[in-house]
């Protein structure tokens, strides 16, 4: 590095820890191909609108608890070295640095962030279901679809698709918990499918005791044999326990037997604990939670009124809300009045305010507005999974706000002697259950207004002192043509460095490489794992975890290869280089090999992206071919 450079690189180092809220607030420093990671103390003491004025910065965000800074392939690595060396502190693996972060967090907020990120590996599942059950009331309530047998059977199918992804939660919850603690994810489904056997009585079944349960006698302890449905606290329990015996016995199991004997055993000791005790604490702790609630609203007035709405969306997160439907049922019986019903709607709708909160604090993002608005078009039908566990649990503060929007909910719904002569439906569909005594539409109207209100309300205000600093790239004009290829001989053409699916590199599921924070490029879908020089070039740079190489080719052009997405997070497991730096390749010579099938066995993308980092001002990327291609097709072409 020449004195110029390293200058330079001083000066960004210096501004990075002046921005990042001063040396004492950085904990840990690393970076991947791309990205300088940081972890800080706290969050909020960064300025990310000013580190992306930065001079070389690229983009800025916050994810997984670390701030990370592109500079794209090369140009990190220097930068990271100057700023280690600036603070005195080592550059640590990627594995040390997320340790790091975790050890930052204390207790309730590692489970916190554990509890959301489970429920963002599942959410595409959870927002169809939400809104597939929505549709499906609405044509429930229609009479012409019940006197077409057409729009019946298509009424009848969205009900049933709806219904069965629901009531396979549990395992989807099992298998994301099992991948989100290391374990390997086809053991969460085979958990969940234990769990949700048909071997063992309907758990709502069992709960209104309309099915005969069979009780095993083990050790001289009954086991009933019910299954899990709706158990979503089991699942999470089950899963984590699952995932350590998992990575426990992949790895004190010899590996001649491995194959056969690690996956029995994991099985097995899980279901054991599952069902003698796993289930009953995880099924004991949420018919406790809910117990507690209703003689609160049976016993403490106006105050249980307001706290059994204000917390009541949290037994969703439980997934014993069905329980409700018994209880509700049987108040029907007793005195003919549902007061239970507009309580938990009115919990509903101000989750729902809690999520227009958070979107109208982030209305600029769009990946806030392409999670929100169906989020909250489903809590309209009574289905609040896509907000809890899409905005609300994942960014806290719009949690509260909604809580607090549900429990001022509860106080009207006392006030106005609010009840429902039914059950099964809430906020907009549930106004027909509305008791008409005592002006109860208007009541409804006034207390789900009011419920919404508040929720967006105390969102947003909440959302100033919590603001967790969202994760969406942002990405700016380079600043300098210092660090711009020489132009060369123009145009340069590019092969195909995988066969596969060659799309453009706006469809890779990356902000980093879909927003072209790093440059424009190409991508492709691999159907080996084989990585070839897509042209004459030089490796100028090999990440240590392998999954990412730069060239520069004849033309003087720099480009970035990146096998998978976060793939930086295997630290070079199956992973293999067939090529090092400095050395000079002809165009289809190998560059690296990798295992496909395990690296997706793992959970990983594994997508092969091309990005043109260095293009001189004037010139562009002009794609030849798309679809499906073989490896020295030609792809692409480097043009004025």
């Amino acid at each position: 590095m020449d004195a110029e450079k390293r200058k330079r690189y001083e000066n960004i180092a210096g501004d990075l820890v002046r921005l990042a809220g001063g040396r004492d607030n950085i904990l840990g420093i690393a970076h991947c191909a791309t990205r300088l990671r940081l972890v800080l103390e706290d969050n909020d003491k960064a300025d990310i609108k000013k580190i992306e004025d930065v001079d070389l910065v690229k983009g800025v965000f916050v994810a997984g608890d670390q701030l990370q800074i592109i500079f794209g392939a090369g140009l990190v690595n220097d930068v990271c070295q100057v700023l280690a060396e600036s603070l005195h502190m080592d550059s640590m693996s990627l594995g040390d640095l997320k340790t790091k972060a975790n050890k930052r967090m204390n207790p309730l907020q590692r489970a916190v962030k554990a509890l959301s990120d489970v429920f963002i590996e599942i959410m595409p599942g959870i927002l169809a279901a939400a809104l597939l059950t929505g549709l499906s009331s609405v044509l429930g309530n229609l009479k012409i679809v019940e006197s077409n047998d057409t729009l019946y059977g298509i009424a009848r199918l969205i009900n049933i698709s709806s219904g069965a992804i629901f009531g396979f939660l549990p395992l989807c919850v099992a298998y994301s918990t099992v991948k989100r603690f290391g374990g390997r994810p086809i053991m969460g489904i085979v958990i969940g499918c234990i769990m949700l056997s048909t071997s063992l009585a309907d758990a709502y079944a069992a709960a209104q005791g309309t099915v005969e349960v069979t009780t095993l006698h083990i050790f001289g302890f009954g086991v009933d044999l019910i299954g899990f449905q709706g158990g979503i606290i089991v699942a999470l329990l089950i899963g984590i326990v699952t995932a350590k015996l998992d990575v426990f016995f992949e790895k004190k199991v010899p590996e001649v037997i491995r194959l056969l004997v690690s996956p029995l055993l994991t099985t097995l000791v899980s279901a054991f604990l599952l069902f003698m005790i796993i289930g009953p604490i995880g099924r004991g702790l949420a018919s406790g939670i809910t117990n507690v609630l209703v003689w609160m609203t049976e016993n403490l007035g106006v105050v249980g009124y307001a706290a059994f709405s204000g917390v009541q969306q949290l037994i969703v997160i439980t997934g014993l809300h069905h329980v409700f439907g018994a209880i509700e049922s049987q108040l029907l019986v007793d005195t003919g009045r549902n007061f239970l019903n507009p309580l938990m709607s009115v919990a509903i709708i101000a989750q729902g305010g809690a999520v227009l909160g958070y979107l109208a604090r982030n209305r600029k993002e769009a990946k806030a507005r392409e999670l929100c608005i169906p989020s909250f078009v489903s809590v309209l039908f009574g289905i609040t999974e896509p907000a809890l566990f899409g905005v609300n649990l994942r960014y806290r503060y719009p949690l509260i706000g909604g809580c607090i929007g549900g429990a001022i909910g509860g106080v009207i719904v006392y006030v106005t002697n609010l009840a429902a002569l039914g059950f099964g439906t809430t906020v907009v569909p549930g106004i027909a259950l509305a008791d008409p005594a005592d002006n109860g539409y208007v009541s409804y109207i006034i207390a789900h207004t009011a419920a919404l209100g508040a929720g967006f309300l105390f969102a947003f205000l909440l959302g100033a002192a919590f603001d967790r600093k969202k994760e969406t790239v942002t990405s700016i004009p380079e600043k300098s043509t210092e660090e711009t290829a020489h132009q060369g001989n123009l145009p340069e053409e590019i092969d195909a460095f995988v066969s596969g699916e060659c799309m453009g590199i706006e469809e890779v599921n990356d902000p980093t490489f879909s927003q072209k924070v790093l440059g424009d490029g190409v991508a492709i879908l691999p159907e080996e794992g084989k990585v070839f020089a897509p042209a004459d070039c030089t490796v100028e740079m090999v990440t240590d975890t392998k999954h990412a190489v730069g060239l520069r080719t004849k033309a003087g052009n720099g480009i970035l290869i990146h096998v998978g997405i976060d793939t930086v997070n295997l630290a070079g497991k199956y992973f293999d280089l067939c090529a090092k730096e400095g050395q000079e390749l002809k165009a289809g010579d190998c560059i690296l090999e990798f295992d496909k099938e395990k690296i997706a066995a793992e959970g990983y993308d594994t997508t092969v992206c091309m990005v043109f980092t260095e293009l001189p001002e004037g010139v562009h990327i002009q794609r030849t071919k798309e679809g499906r291609v073989s490896v020295g097709d030609k792809i692409a072409e480097i043009v004025r």
